[in-house]
């Protein structure tokens, strides 16, 4: 029975270098050899997606589950009753978004998250895509030299800018909606690391997190920052994923990006976010 539903899922790559989508799959009937094909798109190509599933809240949460521990997210509202789930909202009203800028989850804690399976609830009727990047393919397009400099190379990420009382989102009418504005958050992870299931190199920096080079003023940092940023948003290394009610995205925080689209003014837009735990960056 495995092997027939196995061969009904159809996976097919979103772009050249980040992102698979899997069609014909229920992730409340998930078999282990299409969860494991899940698995493996995910380290190979940074995103899996799938369209038109039915999950409650519970059913949500036992996928995730499935991949690893949960993380609680200590700035984004709950999900009343199931604390493991982080709303992600706009509101009709409301002019800014969470995550309209490209950044990776996660990077300010000691150990980064795994990852993130987001559930689109309620969507605009058109816009809030949102871009994916894959940090492999942006090392990879680098000189060697450069790669070289990098890899001997650490850097510092905080969320304090951005979440904490006078931080950017308080300046926004997304302030009342957001908490922990007292956390303070500060680590050092290597500029390069090595994805712990296939080995490839990522570079691990991202505007929104990223405040300079360990060892390093954040004004000397800039400029290489900055270029790596720009090498980082080419098109060619990146994806775009249109939602619906009921599509879901698997991603893996360490070797992408990904930037929500703020075009819908107006229209309330409402995800489910679980945050699965990850483990330590090498």
């Amino acid at each position: 029975m495995a092997t027939q539903l196995l061969s009904r899922v159809q996976s097919t790559p979103i772009s050249e270098h980040v992102g698979m989508e899997f069609k014909h799959v229920d992730l409340n009937d998930l078999d282990e050899n299409t969860f494991d094909a899940m698995r493996q798109a995910l380290a190979y190509h940074g995103l899996v997606f799938v369209r038109d599933q039915q999950l409650t809240p519970e059913q949500h949460i036992a996928f995730a589950r499935r991949w690893g521990e949960i993380d609680i997210n200590n700035y984004f509202p709950a999900n009343g009753g199931h604390p493991e789930i982080a709303e992600v909202r706009k509101a009709e009203n409301q002019q800014t978004n969470i995550g309209g800028g490209w950044h990776t989850d996660h990077s300010y804690d000691q150990i980064p998250a795994m990852g993130s399976i987001l559930l689109a609830r309620e969507t605009p009727p058109t816009g809030g895509d949102t871009l994916f990047a894959s940090m492999s393919a942006a090392f990879d397009s680098l000189s060697d030299g450069l790669k070289d400099t990098l890899r001997t190379m650490r850097a510092v990420h905080s969320a304090d800018h951005i979440y904490s009382k006078d931080g950017i989102y308080s300046k926004t009418d997304q302030a009342g909606d957001l908490k922990g504005h007292d956390l303070r958050t500060r680590a050092v992870h290597p500029v390069i690391i090595r994805h712990p299931r296939t080995g490839r190199e990522i570079l691990y920096v991202n505007p929104a997190f990223t405040l300079h080079f360990d060892g390093w003023t954040r004004e000397e940092s800039l400029p290489l920052l900055n270029y790596l940023y720009q090498v980082a948003m080419r098109e060619e290394f990146q994806c775009r994923v249109t939602w619906a009610p009921g599509s879901i995205a698997i991603w893996d925080n360490r070797s992408t990006w990904h930037h929500a689209m703020n075009d819908y003014h107006g229209h309330r837009r409402l995800m489910h976010r679980i945050t699965i735990s990850g483990e330590p960056l090498s």
